[in-house]
């Protein structure tokens, strides 16, 4: 038997066995000759989900990574030929943004100060700027993948071979026509990925507008009537979007109550519903020792007293008129429904709920079928009633025979701003306001 020294260590140091390892594998090249070995046996097909060359790379592509090459070297152990195909993703919206800004221009100068053939060609070399940082770190952290003949996003081999898979998918009958809600750029004018989401300076803090809006009750409960208009006191951080309002959220397990009060700014008698723990938030605790008497007005605290109570799943069902009656809702709509992401940590505990914005109200429209407020344009494609740069459509804009619209006469565009609030129906629990035909939004 053949005595094999192995090779021993007075300490370790991971650095120099790395480079030890990696030099070893510069000189015999282990990586092509699994690939030689493993010719004609079953394929283990890997393309790499690719990264984008504009950027450096980080960390988290190394942890990545890794996890992709122990998968790769386990099925070569296994007795497949794993080519692993590198890549680079040469589109995306952070892509348009740096040739812009290095450019210095906007969207609107493509095509007038700087040709479409120019911009894509500065697109070209701005995608591939840090090609050989990605090279090195592939070298250095050892990670086995072809980077000699990689696929690129913006070749036509790639684009046509997208194309023609994606017809294969439709012709057998695997695609659908369908509505999600997407991030959208209004400056870049196109919708906005995961990835572009989380680039540096996507997001910030804002102080944003909330309103509270009163929902009538239809049929109240005996409870609830005897002292004016019974009302749902829905809340919201899109006042924008009450127009397309089509559900009201509660929790199935939060407590709530109905309370006889004042309208603070008409001083009209009035039933409210909402969250006992949000009560505090809306009526003074003092408000309860006052005889129930309209107050003079601007009084601060309102005399109130709690008339029933009630758990979430109590009211699932229950029914309310339209607020702004613009267009008619389709079957299903303005109706109570539970949903898990109410809370009582702010608002009423009662949600405006509109399925053609924001996802959670998509998804429990979807869920409780709810159907969302859509639109008719010209072009025959159906539309929420607030377009990408945040403005109402106007009558215009909708195809002419669009059925939704109750009456043109009345609403040949948004109905002028209230100069009397007491005749308000909405209580803000901030200043609301509401994009309209213009340039600027309407402070209502």
């Amino acid at each position: 038997m053949t005595k094999k020294n192995y090779k021993t260590y007075d300490q370790l140091s991971l650095s120099s066995i790395d480079r030890e390892v990696l030099e070893l594998w510069k000189r015999e090249d282990p990586f092509e000759a699994s690939l030689k070995w493993r010719e004609g046996a079953p394929r283990f097909i890997f393309y790499e989900g690719p990264p984008s060359a504009n950027g450096m790379p980080g960390i988290h592509h190394v942890m990545a990574r890794t996890i992709k090459d122990i998968i790769c070297r386990y099925k070569t152990m296994e007795g497949f030929l794993v080519d692993r195909k590198a890549g680079w993703d040469t589109h995306g919206l952070p892509v348009e943004i740096g040739v812009e800004k290095k450019l210095g221009i906007t969207k609107a100068d493509i095509g007038t100060k700087i040709s479409v053939d120019e911009y894509n060609e500065a697109c070209r070399k701005e995608v591939m700027k840090y090609t050989a940082e990605w090279r090195k770190l592939t070298s250095e952290m050892g990670y086995w993948v072809d980077l000699d003949h990689p696929y690129i996003t913006y070749d036509n081999r790639y684009i046509e071979t997208l194309w023609y898979l994606l017809k294969q998918l439709f012709e057998k009958d695997l695609l659908y026509k369908g509505y999600t809600i997407q991030p959208y750029s209004p400056a870049a004018g196109t919708g906005l990925s995961s990835h572009e989401l989380s680039q540096p300076g996507a997001y910030r803090d804002v102080k944003d507008t909330s309103c509270t809006a009163l929902m009538e009750i239809i049929d109240p409960a005996e409870e609830l009537q005897g002292h004016g208009t019974a009302y749902f006191a829905a809340w919201t951080t899109t006042p924008w979007t009450l127009p397309s309002n089509m559900a009201l959220a509660v929790g199935s397990g939060i407590d709530y109550v109905a309370v006889q009060t004042f309208n603070p700014y008409s001083l009209e008698p009035i039933t409210v519903m909402l969250a006992e723990p949000r009560l505090s938030a809306y009526l003074s605790p003092e408000g309860e020792e006052l005889p129930m008497e309209a107050p003079k007005k601007g009084s601060k605290v309102m005399p109130y007293r709690i008339v029933a109570r009630y758990k979430g799943s109590d009211l699932v069902g229950l029914r309310y008129k339209q607020l702004f009656t613009w267009v008619k809702p389709d079957e299903g709509a303005l109706r109570v429904v539970a949903a898990d992401f109410v809370t009582t940590e702010d608002g009423t505990g009662i949600v405006h709920i509109a399925p053609t914005f924001g996802a959670d109200d998509n998804a429990l429209g979807k869920k409780e079928q709810i159907p969302g407020m859509m639109l008719i344009d010209k072009g025959g494609k159906e539309v929420p009633m607030v377009d990408p740069e945040g403005k109402f459509y106007t009558l215009e804009d909708l195809d002419p025979h669009f059925p939704g619209i109750q009456d043109r006469e009345i609403y040949p565009q948004l109905p002028p701003l209230l100069e009397d609030r007491q005749a308000d129906p909405l209580l803000p629990a901030g200043q609301l306001v509401y994009p309209y035909h213009g340039s600027q939004g309407a402070t209502h």
